[in-house]
């Protein structure tokens, strides 16, 4: 065996430097998939938020009578669903979009409402609540100790569940006696003061104190005719959008 003469050194371009090539090659390699891989998941996302809303879309629930059930009407023709088609033609903050919820009845009391709210904030999760109730307790002369106390107990509850709440009043004709009527319409204030929430003195203020009142009603002189209903809306209009 000869020894390797002094001076001299192994060529580390030949067999040596060939592994170290392919090592720097692969990484290569497993780095451009790797921009590859980011390039694409940044192309996904970039889609997915194209795609997505602007804004998720929150729920305004309504809970009323007949006066919000559009009770003798044309679909369509009622105060809320003219909400509805002003909240979707409204730029509201943040690119917030409304769905209305219409869960009145007619012929609903107080009690009626209250038993039904629990579950209906469960399944819809508003972010507003509407409440118009009240004007089926006078009607059947129920006391108002108790109108008072349910009214109360749907604002509690709607307030519990993470909404803000708007109380539509209503009073009722004179015929009822005025201490009656005072009494009656007080329950509305006595209870947003009392919750500190939004209200709406009364619905059907534009129209049925006019002298002409009775051409704004059906027959029955109780249901307002589709022509009231925009003025309806101008009465809860302004006091919801500060919530919206």
């Amino acid at each position: 065996m000869t020894e390797e003469p002094q001076g001299m050194t192994k060529d580390w371009t030949k067999t040596p430097a060939a592994p170290a090539r392919r090592s720097v090659l692969k990484q290569a390699l497993h780095c451009s998939a790797c921009i590859l891989g980011l390039v694409f998941a940044g192309s996904a996302i970039a889609q997915a938020q194209a795609t997505a809303p602007a804004a998720s879309e929150r729920k305004l629930l309504v809970l009323g009578d007949s006066l919000s059930a559009e009770y003798g009407l044309a679909r369509g023709q009622g105060w809320v669903a003219l909400l509805e088609q002003k909240l979707a033609g409204h730029k509201l903050p943040q690119g917030r979009r409304y769905q209305v919820v219409n869960a009145s009845i007619s012929g609903e009391t107080t009690a009626g409402g209250r038993a039904r709210l629990e579950p209906l904030l469960k399944l819809h999760k508003p972010a507003v609540l509407i409440i118009e109730l009240g004007g089926n307790d006078a009607l059947r002369g129920l006391p108002l100790a108790s109108s008072r106390e349910n009214l109360l107990a749907m604002v509690r509850a709607g307030k519990a569940a993470g909404a803000k709440v708007q109380l539509v009043g209503m009073q009722v004709p004179p015929n009822y006696g005025a201490s009656y009527a005072r009494e009656f319409a007080s329950l509305f204030p006595e209870v947003a003061k009392a919750e500190k929430i939004a209200l709406t003195p009364f619905l059907l203020a534009g129209f049925a104190e006019k002298p002409d009142a009775e051409a704004w009603f059906q027959p029955d002189r109780i249901h307002p005719l589709a022509k009231a209903h925009p003025l309806m809306l101008d009465q809860v209009w302004p006091v919801l959008l500060p919530l919206l």
